[in-house]
């Protein structure tokens, strides 16, 4: 069982084509694992969410076996426990798409669909899959808050909002204001080497999803003032 996408108008096809490498890559995996989802992995969350996490592709045996986002890798035991400390997902994560996990207020949606080698996209292919996450970050319409896992995540998530990435800078809690009015906040991407090396620790990444709660708040209160 597979999970299905609180945004279906603006997920890729299931075969999408547009990027060869990345096509030959999903045809090897299919033949090698014909059980997995080898294909692009849809949104997972709630589609009226105040808080989008742009993330950066499917992993190998996570998101690309089980066919939801963070879902069958270490990255997510970390996302989605931090989410549940904040009231942000209810259910019990088990690792795979039919568990009871439940995401509220939150939609997580990768910057590049489709597993790339070695985990790295090269940079057409991140160009290329733009018109998905520009397309999903406009049918979950009214989140005004934003956390990019990772560079290229933020990377995206700043062109994808109107912003200049001069002036925008990849950093562990560093937040820019779109042109639109969004908040992104960067964070360091909760992958089992930057939590096995240090780089990004619990309380790190709690402190991101703490001022995401915050900068809600206080947009709520600049709305009423």
């Amino acid at each position: 069982m597979f999970a299905p996408s609180p945004l279906p108008n603006s997920e890729p096809p299931h075969d999408c084509p547009r990027c060869p490498r990345l096509v030959a890559f999903r045809e090897a995996l299919r033949v090698e694992y014909p059980g997995w989802w080898n294909a692009p992995v849809n949104a997972f969350g709630d589609p009226d969410a105040w808080l989008g996490i742009i993330g950066l592709a499917p992993g190998k045996h996570g998101a690309n076996r089980t066919g939801r986002p963070f879902t069958g890798d270490h990255a997510g035991m970390l996302l989605f426990d931090t989410l549940a400390k904040f009231g942000m997902a209810s259910g019990i994560y088990e690792a795979r798409p039919d568990d009871t996990l439940q995401l509220e207020g939150v939609c997580i949606i990768n910057a590049v669909k489709c597993l790339p080698p070695e985990n790295k996209p090269t940079p057409e292919e991140i160009r290329t899959c733009r018109p998905f996450l520009e397309g999903q970050i406009a049918d979950l319409g009214p989140p005004r808050v934003f956390v990019a896992l990772g560079q290229i995540a933020h990377q995206s998530a700043v062109k994808v909002l109107g912003g200049k990435l001069p002036k925008a800078k990849f950093g562990h809690l560093a937040e820019h204001r779109m042109p639109g009015g969004h908040i992104l906040i960067d964070s360091y991407h909760c992958s089992r080497y930057n939590q096995n090396t240090g780089r990004l620790t619990p309380a790190m990444f709690e402190a991101v999803f703490a001022r995401a709660i915050e900068v809600r708040r206080e947009l709520a209160e600049g709305a009423a003032a």
